[in-house]
């Protein structure tokens, strides 16, 4: 598509071939900050790259915004986790607001993002900082005494999670002590928090100028497993309420654009608990899934929201309206090794003959030994569903935790 000169040159942080091709097919000038391995991919198909580490921060960390200020590049958009203290650094120089470097930290430590939404008077469960074993022992302990447990009853359950790795990586379920022994060294410090009981959703929210543009409500079948879009009704019921959260959550973080991606949990009496937010795309494919229920490019509603240019008639007739406009059911399930060993892949035929299958993108195995899932492990590939009952696509996805992809 011809680039508009008029509109705002965006530089996405990060790899993702389905937002180059997003990008290709918009209106924007666009170029990919990338490591070096990307060079020759992007050559090879004239893309717009500049090579750039994300993972040494060291005294030329400053060039990259530098750089990007030169060549007349309105704003930086993260596509990962690891790129979103980059982005609020590069754009705290773009835009000549130092405050979005601290804001970006917030959005990347999820001790000081859960303590600075306790300030907004967001509710959050009960966390602190874990610096080795003898503070989970200590904090396992008050946790389960403020619960008035006595000797003998079985300890509710605290989660420890990495702060800051994307998602359910380094999340572990902690419920005895000797489940602490198990957790390495090199994982310190963790955030520790009370179990929340409650239903476990996740949301995205493209905002402009302050305002939600754009909210979608994605519901969990099992975490770390399966996710579908829209939700069921069940769960869009609470749409004013979770809308009202955002807006807080809006208010409290300071956000006057771009796309954030909280995660919360409603508990049977209807309040909402503040999990983490994190602003960046989600996990699970969900923009491919958003593209494949309402017809719209999630990555470009990305660049809408980032872009300073971005009118408000144009990012208006750009979003869709929430859930009426969907055409159906977009779900996916991640598969994981349910077997030790292993020697082929094979798709169970009552997957690939239900009529909402799609599409997978799993492969051959390339090693027979399955490593051992600790916490919530990476999945090894996707399968797709796409159908028109919501409660149909929440059960198939259930089903498919009870097969063999991998014999």
């Amino acid at each position: 598509m011809d680039k508009n000169p008029e509109k705002g040159y965006v530089a996405m942080l990060g790899w993702s071939l389905n937002a180059i091709e997003a990008l290709e097919r918009f209106d924007r000038r666009y170029v990919i900050v990338a490591p070096d391995w990307a060079q020759e991919y992007c050559e090879q198909h004239s893309i717009p790259y500049l090579p750039w580490n994300f993972e040494r921060l060291n005294d030329r960390s400053m060039e990259i915004a530098e750089t990007l200020k030169d060549m007349g590049v309105d704003v930086a958009i993260p596509l990962f986790e690891e790129t979103v203290e980059w982005a609020g650094a590069i754009n705290s120089v773009l835009m000549d607001n130092p405050r979005l470097y601290g804001q970006s930290i917030l959005f990347r430590d999820k001790a000081l993002m859960k303590r600075r939404a306790q300030l907004g008077g967001i509710r959050v469960g009960i966390f602190e900082e874990a610096h080795d074993r003898d503070d989970v022992v200590r904090f396992l302990k008050r946790v389960n005494q403020t619960l008035l447990k006595l000797d003998g009853d079985p300890n509710d359950p605290i989660h420890l999670k990495a702060f800051d790795k994307a998602g359910c990586l380094g999340h572990r379920v902690i419920r005895t002590p000797d489940e602490i022994d198990t957790i390495p060294e090199e994982e310190f410090p963790v955030l520790m928090e009370s179990h929340l009981d409650g239903w476990e959703f996740a949301v995205e929210a493209w905002i402009h100028d302050g305002k939600i543009r754009f909210l979608n409500i994605s519901e969990y079948v099992t975490l770390g497993y399966s996710v579908f879009v829209p939700a069921t009704p069940e769960l869009e019921k609470y749409r004013p309420q979770i809308k009202a959260q955002i807006e807080k959550l809006i208010k409290t973080f300071d956000i006057q654009f771009g796309f954030i991606h909280p995660e919360y949990f409603v508990t049977s009496d209807g309040e909402m608990y503040f999990g983490e937010v994190a602003y960046r795309p989600p996990g699970f494919k969900v923009f491919e899934l958003l593209e494949r229920a309402y017809g719209f490019n999630a990555y470009q509603g990305l660049v809408l929201s980032f872009d300073p240019k971005t009118t408000e008639e144009e990012i208006t007739a750009f979003f869709p309206q929430e859930v009426v406009d969907a055409k159906g059911y977009a779900g996916c399930f991640g598969v994981y090794p349910r077997r030790r060993v292993v020697s082929r892949l094979e798709i169970p035929e009552e997957t690939e003959q239900h009529e909402y299958f799609e599409s997978h993108e799993l492969t051959p195995p390339l090693e027979e030994t399955v490593t051992k899932r600790t916490a919530f492990g990476t999945h090894w590939g996707l399968i797709y569903f796409f159908g028109d009952d919501p409660h149909t696509m929440r059960d198939l996805l259930k089903h498919q935790e009870d097969l063999d992809f991998y014999v």
